[in-house]
């Protein structure tokens, strides 16, 4: 396999519980790193049927990984 050339750094916060997600999606997929499983799963999110176009008026704090459940609510 070729070398691929990573020439951006792209730098993100997580809630613990997000990063919780994400370490458990790694480990069940067997991904060798916290960056290949993030690679992994932003092809499977673009590749996705269906999923709702981000406009240009969003935060980024109203995107999440997780839905966080708020006692007695049920997420969106």
């Amino acid at each position: 396999m070729g070398e691929l050339m990573r020439g951006e750094r792209l730098q993100i916060m997580l809630a613990p519980d997000e990063l919780s997600a994400l370490d458990d999606f790694r480990f069940q997929a067997r991904m060798p790193s916290r960056a290949a499983a993030v690679r992994e799963l932003l092809k499977r999110g673009l590749a996705a049927e269906g999923f709702p176009i981000a406009s240009m008026e969003m935060k980024s704090k109203e995107f999440g990984v997780v839905e966080r459940r708020v006692a007695g609510k049920r997420p969106r």
